[in-house]
């Protein structure tokens, strides 16, 4: 990127709210899970067309954008939440599947008695994973991965955005008050995953199929990661997440450790 203009150039649209992440309930769920105030949605505008093959470029200039690094919000080493303030020597944009069109997909944790009829997880001797502590099946089976139940998800449906989703959400922050049922971890991430991605309907067969391109991002300065944070965890991270219609860019962001408020 040295020595040209960028191709991609953006606007932070202020207004815009987020329901699924902003809604009274689901905030309760996020403070129980040690993700309020460390969890934060911001939308952009951008006017040139995009096209996924241009991912490095796109996300490359979107780091390096003024208008982003004096808005885009991050948790600082004093936990409050602040501009990025750093221009980008370089990035990674690793591409997330986005596909899967349904809730069925977790249909399986019942299947697999991970999960009892009435939504009741499955409970386990306590494990320790990292900064985790594994007391139930839900969480062996996303941690552990030679555990006996890690193989009804294949390594493609665990890298799909709406799995990452539901990953994210049901191991929390760093005091994290786990559910005993699944099914507050399967309304937010479905709340949030519908929010986060756009549709269209093929006008000859009335399918829908996803337009969005979704990426994981890192971003550099001088050698020294800044974003989504200095110290890399599975529960920090930034996904961008681009409508190439109306020329949109939606930033996920969560920084792992204890619930703030705003």
């Amino acid at each position: 990127m040295e020595g040209k203009g960028a191709k991609f150039t953006f606007q932070e649209l202020r207004g815009k709210k987020f329901l699924s992440v902003e809604d009274k309930d689901n905030k309760e769920l996020l403070t129980k899970w040690s993700m309020q105030g460390r969890l934060k949605c911001q939308m952009y505008s951008f006017d040139q067309s995009f096209q996924a093959y241009q991912k490095d470029d796109f996300v490359a200039d979107f780091m390096k954008d003024p208008n982003v690094v004096s808005t885009l919000q991050t948790v600082s080493e004093s936990c409050s939440w602040s501009p990025v303030g750093v221009s980008a020597t370089s990035v990674t944009a690793e591409v997330v599947p986005c596909t899967v069109l349904s809730m069925t997909l977790f249909d399986r944790l019942t299947d697999n008695d991970i999960v009892r009829e009435n939504g009741a997880i499955r409970k386990c001797f306590d494990e320790f994973y990292q900064d985790f502590t594994i007391s139930d099946e839900l969480r062996k089976l996303l941690l552990i991965d030679d555990s006996d139940n890690y193989c009804i998800y294949s390594d493609g449906e665990r890298e799909e955005f709406l799995f990452c989703l539901f990953t994210h959400f049901c191991l929390g922050g760093k005091i994290c008050q786990y559910e005993d049922n699944i099914d507050p971890y399967l309304e937010v991430t479905k709340q949030v995953y519908k929010e986060l991605i756009s549709v269209q309907k093929n006008s000859e067969t009335k399918d829908l199929s996803i337009i969005s391109s979704v990426f994981k991002v890192t971003a550099s300065n001088d050698g020294h990661m800044y974003y989504p944070a200095d110290k890399p965890h599975n529960q920090t991270f930034s996904y961008l997440i681009v409508d190439p219609f109306k020329r949109h860019v939606t930033a996920l962001y969560h920084k792992f450790g204890s619930s703030m408020y705003d």
